[in-house]
C-alpha cells in the first residue's frame, strides 16, 4: 500500500494525518511518524501497514481519552467503557487507561474522594454515596477510605431536619415524608430515628 501524502492536522497539535492510496486516513502522532520513518510515496508492506494501523488506533484512542478526562473527572472503568462505546477495542481502551494513570491524569482514589466530597456536601448519606461509587466504576477496595471523609450521619440528619422544620413540630404525615426523604438520601433507619429523637420527636415509632 502506497502513502499518498502526509499532512499535519490543522485542528489538533501534534496530530499527523497519513493518507493512503485507497483513500484511508490514519491519524498518528509526530513520534510515530519518526518511529516508522514515514514519507509520502513510501510503499508499505502488509506487515508494516498492520503495525501502522495498530499505532494509529492507539493514538486515536489516547487522544480521545485525554479529551474525555479533560472535560470531567471519571474513573478508569468509566473511561474505558466510554472509549469502547466510541469504537476502541478492549486492548486500546485498557492501554489508554494505563497510559493516563502512568502520567498521573487518571487516579481512581482521587476520583473517589471527589465523589464523596461532592455528595457529602449535598447532604447524602453512606448508602447513597456507595451506590454512586459503584455506578461510576470506582473499585470497591477504594470505597472504605473514601467514605471516611463523609460528614457524620447525625450531623447531616440534624441539619436536614432543622432546615426543613425550622424548630416547629411536624405532624405525622410530614414526619413520614421527611423520614422517607432521609432514607432515600442514603441514611439507615436507626440513624434517622435517632435524629428524630434528638429533634424532640419521640413518639414517632413507625417503621419505614
Amino acid at each position: 500500500m502506497r502513502i499518498d501524502r502526509i499532512e499535519a492536522s490543522r485542528h489538533k497539535k501534534g496530530r499527523v494525518l497519513v493518507f493512503l492510496e485507497d483513500g484511508a486516513c490514519l491519524k498518528i502522532t509526530e513520534q510515530e511518524l519518526l518511529d516508522f520513518g514515514l514519507r509520502s510515496g513510501d510503499e508499505l508492506s502488509s506487515a508494516q501497514l498492520t503495525k501502522l494501523k495498530e499505532a494509529a488506533g492507539l493514538s486515536d484512542t489516547k487522544a480521545t481519552a485525554a479529551d474525555l478526562i479533560g472535560k470531567r473527572a471519571m474513573s478508569r472503568a468509566s473511561l474505558e467503557k466510554k472509549l469502547r462505546d466510541k469504537g476502541a477495542s478492549e486492548a486500546e481502551a485498557r492501554y489508554a487507561g494505563e497510559w493516563l494513570e502512568a502520567i498521573g491524569a487518571l487516579n481512581d482514589a482521587e476520583y473517589a474522594a471527589i465523589l464523596v466530597r461532592h455528595y457529602g456536601q449535598m447532604g447524602y448519606g453512606p448508602r447513597y454515596v456507595q451506590e454512586k461509587l459503584r455506578e461510576k466504576g470506582v473499585p470497591r477496595e477504594l470505597w472504605e477510605d473514601a467514605l471516611d471523609a463523609l460528614p457524620e450521619a447525625a450531623e447531616q440528619i440534624d441539619r436536614f431536619l432543622a432546615a426543613k422544620l425550622q424548630g416547629r413540630a411536624p405532624d405525622p404525615r410530614e414526619k413520614k415524608r421527611l423520614t422517607d426523604a432521609l432514607l432515600r438520601r442514603g441514611y439507615n433507619w436507626g440513624d434517622v430515628k435517632a435524629g428524630w429523637n434528638r429533634y424532640g420527636a419521640e413518639g414517632f415509632d413507625g417503621e419505614p
